[in-house]
């Protein structure tokens, strides 16, 4: 599979990094994500840390995309603070993420080797959920075809 080049929403990194800055406090609160929608606008979230597992900031911020009408992302980034730059989605959030959004592009990479690719290649030969769902069954009474 050749990995295709996807322009570097810089845009995006660096509403994640402010996030990331002023809103990431303490041990719950770590990183910051941030998605452009399909309209172009920015939605950005952080984490939700709890021992007992709590959300990533990636999915945090597919709720607050969607409180927000914005159901269809193009781009997200994930980046942590204390300065640690973009973090790659956790394989978790990968498959969640491919749920949702299959065409989506994630940013990876640091620095001047950030790289923008398609969810699919983050999570090779992957499982679909939607691929393997039941069609509805017909739902007509008896005797109405």
């Amino acid at each position: 599979m050749t990995a295709q080049t996807h322009h570097v929403d810089h845009e995006l990194i660096q509403a994640a990094t402010d996030v990331a800055r002023t809103r990431c406090r303490g041990d719950n609160h770590t990183m910051a994500a941030a998605a452009r929608a399909r309209d172009g606008r920015i939605v950005t979230a952080v984490n939700a840390y709890h021992f007992t597992g709590g959300p990533c900031a990636e999915l945090v911020l597919i709720g607050a995309a969607a409180a927000q009408g914005a159901y269809e992302l193009d781009t997200i980034v994930a980046v942590g603070d204390r300065d640690r730059g973009v973090v790659p989605p956790c394989g978790r959030c990968r498959q969640v993420l491919l749920d949702y959004f299959p065409s989506l592009k994630v940013i990876v990479g640091k620095d001047d080797r950030a790289r923008t690719v398609l969810i699919t290649e983050l999570l090779p030969e992957s499982y679909v959920w939607a691929d393997h769902q039941l069609e509805a069954p017909n739902t007509e009474p008896f005797g109405t075809s």
